[in-house]
């Protein structure tokens, strides 16, 4: 395997906008994966990658949770991004510790996200020293005294926060759990705390498990799938096979979002001959463009709208058999929701009233309804109550526990379910901690730790001094990116465990180490021999991954191996923790999540079927409901939406299509028509001319946050303003570069997410200031 170099010829300039597609994918996005994984892997490399790519015999994507379908792969089980995503972790370009010596901290911090990620794999642990300029070389052992030394200095365990992304493993994650725990914290924020966190709380609070009850067969199967702030074109391609496949068998797929996505209005599937040379398939037969928080406002009024079609045809509409043997609180939502003003619902939403009997008709007559949902519903200060009004609609109608209906949570990054699964949460129940404890001889604290916005918090006021991530780029996906920043300044001793250069390695503690390891695609050999890793992905199903291409050197680590000596550094040989053999086999790490994990029973045998095995999902295995009240609840919830205040606008953070997460693919956003840029504005035409702007205008986009009695404002610089169909008084703009806008305090309530999707902000002309 021949090396390459860093990449420096990178242009980030020349913004060109030329207008939005009316469809997805099609032949534009198989040149774009192949002219991808060429510049990165080389001809030889994706011949031997691709085919691969979520194939029973082959390694787990990186980059989303989309569930294969059952019993079935196609040739290539892979979308436009994943890919990219594979390009990326499989690149030939390498990050040497002759790059650090020629560029400075300080350098490398005035290059873009884009250009840092470009640059290529790491290949050797590096350490940056009090007040050096640059990185060095520092050797493994060297770096674990380190780190160990570091956490036996703390005042007390928790002054040290553990950060995980979801694309670790679950044996990587159960290990990191377990030393976590071992060393005497719950101190785990992980990424599910900024996505999903709200749909697991509302949820686990509604029908008992955080998690969705379906699977693929279920959407393919539905009458009518409910697709609400979610963008699957950009987000999880492999869905719009899935959308496609219910459409043949008669499904009505009704997208709600703010803006219109090219995924959800056509889809060219590539693999299919009307992909390539015909029209495709229309995805959605209704599209809801609802104003930015408006969904828990849509979800009430359809909810009245179902009581009144129940009172003109009594016994056809309300599920009774269901909610009466299934379900606690009906009679509270009834005389909730009946009460709801159908005029507020209106404003509340931008719809018409014809939208919205509709809707609520395809709902009284749907037999089979699936609700999906992605951010676009759980980065609210409501995002809690407006998910369990979901939930309210599919309770009344019966659609819990029932082939072909139910909750489908998105989940975006890979296993970040698993990791979830194995443990990564500062709240794990007293029955996990308990198995623990038997399972290994310790003593896991009890008290609840930080998650990533408390997290911040406490390194920000000096209660945290240590910090260590397992994976991601944690100052590119958290909010309010000054304070974040700030707050990692403040520790001793930060590292990152990751594969590529990012934001994070130059945001650093007083000490920082970079710690290079394996990827999803690299061979991992251990002392037992070849190793594989489990996942899980978005609908409950645990699959191997089996790594088998050649790492970039021969001084990278697996996650486990790293966990592994880490601890024995840490606790010495007496430990009751078996590490070295851990470390050595992995098939010893599961037979523990077996005994640990439920559901998990028999892991090693499980995990190697054909497709792997599906977890217990209590509601939709047997309609069974642990809530407190041991039944599904009905919610009722004040009605909350997002008034757009006179002169300003209401903002959306979102990803381009050349992104996954904080990960910057490329510069273009195809669907939406931008390319060679990131800094751009989407504003409704009638609002750039309402507020004195014209389209192309440079801005400075600045937050408004009340505080203390004043406004607190943030601002990000030179922003070119996009005529754009979205609702009038909203707007939207990608992230990282709008996470700065983020109050660190903008949270969900009860979840604690950021809320990245309602953020009011007003716009001046650029330089202005």
């Amino acid at each position: 395997m021949t090396r390459h170099g860093p990449l420096h010829d990178i242009v980030e300039s020349d913004l060109e906008v030329t207008g939005p597609k009316d469809h997805a994918a099609g032949v534009p996005a198989v040149l774009v994966s192949l002219k991808r994984a060429y510049e990165q892997m080389g001809v030889a490399r994706t011949a031997a990658t691709l085919p691969r790519l979520n194939q029973r015999h082959g390694f787990d994507c990186p980059g989303c949770a989309w569930p294969e379908t059952p019993g079935h792969r196609k040739p290539a089980e892979f979308c436009e991004n994943g890919a990219k995503a594979v390009a990326e972790e499989a690149t030939l370009r390498t990050v040497t510790p002759e790059f650090f010596a020629r560029h400075s901290v300080a350098e490398l911090s005035e290059k873009t996200g884009y250009w840092l990620g470009q640059q290529g794999r790491l290949t050797h642990p590096m350490v940056l020293r009090p007040g050096a300029t640059h990185y060095t070389p520092v050797d493994w052992d060297d770096a674990y005294r380190l780190i160990a030394d570091h956490l036996r200095a703390l005042p007390t365990p928790d002054h040290a926060v553990f950060y995980t992304s979801g694309r670790t493993s679950n044996e990587a994650a159960f290990l990191y759990q377990l030393l976590i725990r071992s060393y005497g914290t719950n101190n785990m924020p992980d990424c599910s705390n900024m996505c999903h966190e709200s749909s697991g709380s509302a949820l686990v609070e509604t029908i008992g498990i955080g998690k969705g009850s379906v699977s693929v067969p279920d959407l393919e199967h539905a009458d009518l799938i409910l697709v609400a702030g979610q963008n699957p074109g950009t987000n999880h391609p492999r869905m719009l096979s899935t959308l496609v496949k219910a459409k043949e068998n008669g499904a009505k797929i009704i997208a709600i979002n703010p803006l219109p996505e090219a995924g959800l209005l056509r889809f060219k599937d590539p693999q299919r001959v009307d992909g390539v040379l015909g029209h495709g398939t229309d995805i959605a037969d209704e599209f809801l463009q609802i104003r930015l928080g408006g969904d828990m406002a849509l979800f009430q009024g359809l909810g009245r709208l179902l009581f009144e079609a129940e009172d003109a045809a009594p016994g056809t509409v309300i599920d009774r058999a269901f909610v009466e043997a299934h379900c606690a609180g009906f009679d509270d939502y009834e005389r909730h929701v009946r009460a709801v003003d159908l005029g507020t619902v209106l404003e509340a939403t931008g719809l018409s009233e014809a939208q919205l009997r509709s809707t609520a008709r395809d709902l009284a007559t749907s037999q089979r309804t699936v609700a999906c949902w992605a951010m676009g519903l759980t980065q609210h200060t409501h995002a809690v109550a407006t998910i369990a009004e979901a939930v309210n609609l599919l309770l009344l109608r019966g659609m819990i526990g029932k082939p072909g209906a139910g909750v489908c949570p998105v989940r975006g990054h890979s296993n970040v379910q698993g990791d979830r699964t194995m443990g990564i949460w500062e709240k794990m129940p007293e029955s996990f901690l308990a198995a623990l404890d038997l399972e290994f001889g310790i003593t896991s604290p009890r008290r609840h730790g930080y998650d990533t916005v408390e997290a911040i918090r406490a390194m920000r006021d000096g209660r945290a001094s240590f910090f260590m991530a397992m994976g991601g780029n944690f100052v590119a996906a958290t909010p309010d990116t000054h304070a974040t920043e700030e707050a990692l300044r403040r520790c001793e001793l930060t590292v990152q465990i990751s594969t590529k250069l990012n934001r994070s390695h130059l945001v650093h503690g007083r000490t920082a180490l970079i710690l290079p390891t394996l990827g999803r695609t690299d061979l991992d050999i251990q002392e037992s021999g070849k190793q594989l890793v489990s996942v899980e992905d978005s609908m409950s199903m645990v699959h191997l991954s089996r790594g088998r291409l050649q790492p970039v050197g021969d001084q990278l680590h697996s996650e486990v191996a790293i966990v592994c000596r880490l601890a024995r550094e840490l606790f010495g040989p007496d430990h009751p923790v078996r590490w070295s053999a851990f470390e050595g086999n992995y098939d010893l790490i599961r037979d523990s999540i077996g005994r640990v994990v439920p559901g998990c029973e028999d892991y090693n045998t499980k995990v190697r079927r054909r497709d792997g095995f599906q977890l217990p999902h209590p509601p939709r295995d047997n309609r069974e409901f642990r809530t407190h009240t041991g039944k599904a609840n009905f919610s009722v919830n004040d009605l909350v939406w997002v008034p757009t205040p006179p002169g300003r606008l209401v903002l959306q953070t979102l990803r381009s299509h050349d992104q996954y997460n904080t990960t910057i693919y490329g510069l273009d956003d195809r669907y939406r028509g931008v390319k060679n840029g990131r800094k751009v504005v989407f504003v409704h035409t009638d609002d750039i001319a309402e507020l004195g702007f014209a389209d192309g205008d440079l801005v400075d986009i600045v937050s408004e946050w009340p505080a203390d009695g004043a406004v607190q404002e943030r601002r990000v610089r030179d922003f070119r303003i996009i005529a754009y169909s979205t609702p009038r008084g909203n707007a939207a703009a990608y992230y990282p570069e709008t996470n700065p806008l983020i109050p660190l305090d903008h949270v969900a309530t009860k979840s604690n997410t950021p809320v990245s999707k309602a953020i009011v902000v007003r716009l001046e002309r650029a330089g202005a200031d």
